[in-house]
């Protein structure tokens, strides 16, 4: 097979693990490159693009290096986390686990799709996120006014702090930390968090994603939308965002572990 690995670059010991990975996977027969950030802290010239070939990813690293590898891709690659950082939410292989697993795995592997969000405005798609789409005021401590509209029908509007679209599997991440639910990430919907509400009958809502849902921004102040913590938008001070499922999902890896038993192991960690 083809694997690329990806390895946070600001922690040596996450490379030389990456580097001792990559080395143990060749020698299986299989035959890996690095993306070029790795590929350049390795002094090495076996160089993976995100828009080239490959059947698996390999992510040493925390949250932020797979959503970044994920945000990254043109076509999504079925990628497998190891965790190197805090949590880890989405990293399935404790470090101690990965060579063993990867060593089970056979082209054919199954696969977890993972629904991801698309943000767009005047037709033109902002920004896709696999966790969540955070929109903030762009001048801090200000509020903003937000109206969602659903199926073509206002459902709530309120002032707030800022607004969370977030996908379930985006449900462990900022949306559990604004008092939203986990929600199971074999759910199709969107999850809408307000932050820090006016008032408090302005609740979390889980909206399934085949209805269209409309953000929109009433507000004399300008509003920021940050898109899984790695890209920001200025959206000015009035407009609107359509919510709709993305075309690609993202693509994990299925290491055989039960969703509820990780979620309650990583919080305990906490």
């Amino acid at each position: 097979m083809k694997i690329a690995l990806v390895s946070r670059v600001d922690d040596p010991g996450a490379l030389s693990f990456a580097r001792t990975l990559g080395d143990a996977t060749a020698a299986l027969g299989h035959r890996v490159s690095f993306e070029p950030a790795t590929a350049h802290a390795l002094h090495s010239d076996s160089v993976w693009r995100f828009d080239g070939d490959a059947d698996l990813a390999i992510v040493v690293g925390g949250d932020g290096t797979i959503l970044h590898t994920i945000q990254q891709m043109r076509h999504q690659v079925p990628v497998i986390g190891v965790n190197w950082g805090e949590v880890g939410f989405l990293a399935d292989l404790e470090p101690g686990e990965a060579q063993s697993f990867i060593e089970t795995l056979e082209p054919g592997f199954a696969t977890e799709p993972r629904m991801r969000v698309a943000l767009r405005s005047g037709g033109k798609v902002l920004g896709e996120a696999l966790n969540e789409a955070l929109i903030v005021t762009s001048r801090p401590a200000k509020m903003l006014r937000f109206v969602i509209v659903v199926d073509g029908i206002e459902a709530e509007s309120f002032r707030a702090d800022g607004l969370l679209v977030s996908t379930p599997t985006g449900s462990t991440a900022y949306a559990m930390s604004a008092g939203g639910p986990i929600v199971d990430p074999r759910i199709q919907g969107f999850l809408l968090v307000p932050l820090a509400p006016y008032m408090l009958s302005s609740r979390p809502h889980l909206i399934s994603n085949d209805r269209k849902v409309e953000i929109c921004l009433e507000s004399a102040k300008p509003a920021t939308m940050v898109i899984d913590g790695q890209k920001t938008i200025d959206l000015g001070m009035e407009g609107s965002l359509v919510v709709t499922q993305a075309e690609e999902p993202a693509l994990f890896v299925d290491a055989r572990k039960n969703f509820f038993k990780k979620v309650d192991h990583k919080l305990r960690r906490l």
